[in-house]
């Protein structure tokens, strides 16, 4: 395979800064939901959407304007000073005002909106068409491992562990060991140290081009028209882009708003069942990297899609109607396998049918119309209603809904595709 070494290097800075970003966004959630602020972050988790709205767009120009390993290497730096910073005003006071915790939070999911498309663009950039759907595999594989390590660690970090019996993930269990619980401000230092050594290592690639790609100079707002202009062409590609995005707003949206008072309010557990819950949600996750191409083998990837999608249908509404720690589990895991089963069918289909120099663009716009659906069920579950005992199931009732209505908008348009 060209460039083994820098898509090894690339997936180990992505592992190395994934793992701490990951117990971040589990400790800040799990914060709030325990200081009974649920309805606070939830909010401020709304605003911080919108944002992302506007700077996702432009996030799409700057991947496709600039060297994508330019990208990462300036926004680790970035991030991860911003963290320090934030981190240190902790060590320093020894507590960190709600503020500065979302600042956290908002900082990562902005990091998101240009990490991600840069990755998938850098990746294609530099792999050959017929390792697409291996490496894509490998993308998930990577990710969700990080995922369980993180999930794993937040698990013990986020309540701490003592030497009595206790409760972990739901279970009584007898330590044989003791962990103190890590401040939040302890766990964002982590999160900045990561950062740094993931810089070290994009600095240190080199690579060979497998595409030669054109880039389009200009005004902002030309590039961003060219990314609209490529989906006006391919309307069919477009209602598959929006819609084959469903699964993994609803995932984002339960995960970081739901979840943590699911667990709090409607399940009555401690935080080691969230943690667990995202632990064994990337246990589903990896397992779609390892088996999806096998399970799905003889259907393409758009059917593949909808039959993933109809499954998370299911599951949210099991949930509604569940009161069980193992439907939890059995939820996460399910979803997981669905939801980056998706991606992976989903990018590789990408990597076959939009040209490298837009790819950037075009996943920004889908991602845009993401973030745009995502932040009208975070507004709509801030309100006093969904956070009033365990009335949060019926989120995940309006979630199926609409899962149902996307897997239907996916069947009518599946024959507009190309295989």
């Amino acid at each position: 395979m060209t460039n083994r070494r820098p898509l090894f290097m690339l997936f180990t800075a992505n592992a190395i800064s994934g793992f701490a970003q990951g117990m971040s966004m589990l400790a800040i959630p799990w914060y709030f939901a325990k200081t009974q602020q649920s309805g606070m972050f939830t909010v401020a988790y709304g605003f911080i959407t919108l944002i992302i709205l506007v700077f996702g767009l432009y996030a799409g120009t700057l991947v496709d304007r600039f060297s994508r390993k330019g990208n990462f290497l300036a926004i680790n730096l970035i991030c991860g000073i911003l963290i320090f910073a934030i981190a240190l005003s902790g060590y320093i006071n020894h507590s960190l005002p709600n503020l500065l915790i979302i600042s956290v939070f908002g900082i990562t999911l902005l990091n998101y909106n240009i990490h991600y498309p840069t990755l998938y663009a850098f990746v294609h950039e530099i792999s050959e068409p017929s390792q697409y759907q291996k490496i894509n595999s490998w993308i998930e594989i990577v990710g969700q491992s990080t995922s369980i390590f993180s999930g794993a660690f937040a698990a013990l970090l986020i309540e701490g562990v003592s030497k009595s019996s206790g409760k972990i993930a739901g279970f009584a269990i007898q330590f044989p060991f003791e962990i103190k619980r890590w401040e939040v401000w302890e766990i964002c230092m982590l999160n900045a140290v990561t950062y740094f050594i993931a810089a070290l290592l994009i600095w240190g690639i080199k690579y060979t081009q497998v595409k030669i790609v054109s880039t389009e100079l200009g005004s902002v707002f030309k590039r961003i028209r060219s990314g609209f202009s490529y989906l006006k062409v391919h309307p069919e590609l477009l209602v598959f882009g929006l819609f084959s995005y469903s699964v993994f707003a609803t995932l984002l949206v339960s995960i970081h708003s739901l979840l943590p008072i699911y667990v709090e309010r409607h399940l009555q557990e401690d935080g080691s069942v969230f943690a667990a819950a995202d632990l064994i949600y990337a246990l589903g996750a990896l397992g779609a990297g390892v088996f999806v191409n096998r399970v799905f083998k003889n259907s393409n990837a758009v059917q593949s899609i909808i039959v993933l999608t109809l499954l998370a249908t299911g599951l949210f509404m099991w949930l509604f109607l569940a009161r069980s720690v193992l439907v939890l589990y059995i939820f996460c895991v399910l979803l997981g396998f669905s939801n980056a089963g998706i991606r992976v069918l989903r990018l590789t289909y990408f990597f076959n049918h939009i040209p490298n120099e837009i790819m950037g663009r075009v996943n920004s716009i889908f991602n845009m119309a993401n973030v745009f659906s995502r932040s009208v069920f975070i507004f709509l579950f801030s309100l006093p209603f969904f956070t009033f005992g365990n009335n949060v199931v019926w989120a995940f009732f309006i979630m199926s809904i609409f899962l149902g209505i996307s897997s239907l908008a996916l069947i009518f348009n599946k024959n507009k595709l190309a295989p």
